[in-house]
């Protein structure tokens, strides 16, 4: 009996510290939340929010955004990308960083235009680096491990951390930068954001606890923490499942052999009627004009110009048109039609590859353009297109039927797993938020502020009485600030 006792407690104990340990829990976004941010975006950006307001569309897919985001953000913690070290450190360089810029527009809102951070002096960096984590006594639950001792680390320590995780989630996101070194330069401007961040971290978090700081700025902080983390880990997670939502060649011929009205035999059966035509001696030229349905055969004035291609690079066109063209002699006809994704082809061959020829100046032109570089070809076609579009989507463009299908799988596997990771999560996002009202007056003031931060430094405002011609002075920098 004492045994079991014993161990449930132990696991209570246990369940506890990983529970505190954990990260925000992204699987729900309540209509608070929503509504701080909106509240947020009404002093910002209140045209946005008069857009949302009168477009019921536009909110349902802001709404199905955020709930995909979350969802994503979920499944990644699920899945342990919260431990991994990088990714454990850049969470907590989000958070910093967050709490830092919120708390700096927050204290100095009224103290002038200034850059980020530019109330901190050198006084207080310079104390940053000197100070070093108080130590620690570790306790006997400390040493078992179920302790809440904090690990004692250097200013210094916290900093190589933080920039080895940059660099690597950057090496990662652009393969260009993998060989590429940090210069000192870099390192140096580097370490001191890290301390001015770190600086109004700490004030942040001294002052939400004492109650210095308003309710309603800690929530809406810490909800764009939860937020901006959640940013990360959906990417972390996308860039995970991006080749399981791959769609293969074998999957898209499977589909359309599956589906008869996307086979594209009766286009054929035409298209093979004008190359007998063609083969009967008809002008390939007058054929292409009346059936060709290629857009690129229609010229300036709107009429066709016979499926000419002219002065065509080797390359350019798709692989089985090009072959098809240059295995044919000039004046020739391929004898049988050509398909590509974007349909059938009847292709002849004007002018075999070689150089571009020079073409004679008129009498009403200036000097002619000079010749392309390279060997180039002319090439006439009539295209029997087999591309479709979205019955469901009346403003769909058309596109190949290969395209088509591709798209449209992918998006059905995507779909199903966000209904999966939906479901699996608990995720919810609130849909019965009030959007605040917008007044025209908001709005013009809104534009007026965005012109004023438009206007070089120094310079007056539209309205502002003459002056006798010089500049306005420039504001001075206040000292930094002694915290």
């Amino acid at each position: 009996m004492v045994g079991v006792v014993l161990a449930i407690g132990l696991g209570l104990v246990i369940w506890k510290k990983n529970v505190g340990a954990s990260h925000t829990s992204f699987n729900k976004v309540t209509r608070e939340e929503i509504e701080i941010l909106l509240a947020d975006v009404q002093k910002t950006n209140p045209m946005a929010l008069k857009r949302l307001a009168e477009d019921p569309e536009n909110k349902k897919k802001q709404i199905e955004s955020l709930t995909q985001m979350m969802a994503f953000a979920s499944q990644a913690k699920r899945e342990g990308l919260t431990e991994e070290a990088v990714n454990k450190q850049e969470l907590e360089n989000i958070r910093a960083e967050v709490l830092a810029v919120n708390y700096d527009r927050e204290i100095n809102k009224d103290a002038g235009p200034m850059p980020p951070f530019g109330f901190i002096g050198e006084e207080q960096i310079n104390a940053y680096w000197e100070n070093t984590a108080p130590q620690t006594t570790p306790t006997f639950w400390d040493k078992i491990g179920l302790g809440d001792k904090t690990e004692t680390r250097s200013h210094e320590d916290e900093f190589t951390d933080f920039l080895n995780a940059k660099i690597e989630i950057l090496k990662k996101q652009n393969p260009e930068m993998a060989d590429r070194e940090i210069s000192e330069e870099e390192k140096t401007q580097a370490r001191e954001v890290f301390a001015k961040t770190r600086i109004y971290k700490a004030e942040f978090e001294q002052k939400a606890k004492s109650g210095e700081l308003s309710k309603e700025f800690v929530d809406k902080t810490n909800l764009q923490v939860k937020l901006q983390q959640a940013a990360f880990l959906s990417r972390l997670y996308t860039d995970k499942v991006t080749n399981q939502l791959k769609v293969t060649d074998e999957e898209v011929d499977k589909y359309i052999a599956e589906h008869p009205e996307l086979n594209p035999a009766e286009k054929r059966a035409k298209a093979q009627e004008i190359l007998d035509r063609v083969k009967a001696g008809e002008d390939f030229a007058a054929l292409a004009n009346e059936f060709s349905q290629d857009p690129g055969n229609k010229g300036a004035d709107g009429k066709g110009n016979g499926g000419l291609y002219a002065d065509v690079p080797k390359g350019r066109m798709v692989a089985p048109f090009e072959a098809a063209a240059l295995a044919l002699e000039a004046g020739q006809v391929s004898p049988e039609l050509v398909e590509t994704d974007f349909g059938f082809h009847i292709v002849k061959l004007d002018r075999k590859l070689g150089p571009t020829p020079k073409k004679e100046k008129k009498a009403d032109e200036d000097d002619a353009a000079p010749a392309a570089d390279g060997e180039t070809y002319d090439v006439r076609h009539i295209l029997i297109t087999t591309a479709t579009k979205d019955p469901a989507d009346p403003t769909a463009r058309e596109m190949p039927v290969k395209d088509f299908v591709r798209a449209k799988l992918e998006k059905e596997k995507q779909d199903k797993l966000l209904k999966d990771l939906i479901a699996s999560n608990g995720v919810t996002v609130a849909e019965d938020f009030t959007i605040p009202t917008v007044t025209e007056e908001q709005i013009q003031q809104m534009q007026q502020k965005q012109r004023m931060q438009q206007m070089p430094q120094g310079m007056p405002p539209p309205d502002a009485p003459p002056t006798d011609g010089k500049p306005a002075a420039e504001p001075k920098k206040p000292e930094g600030k002694k915290k």
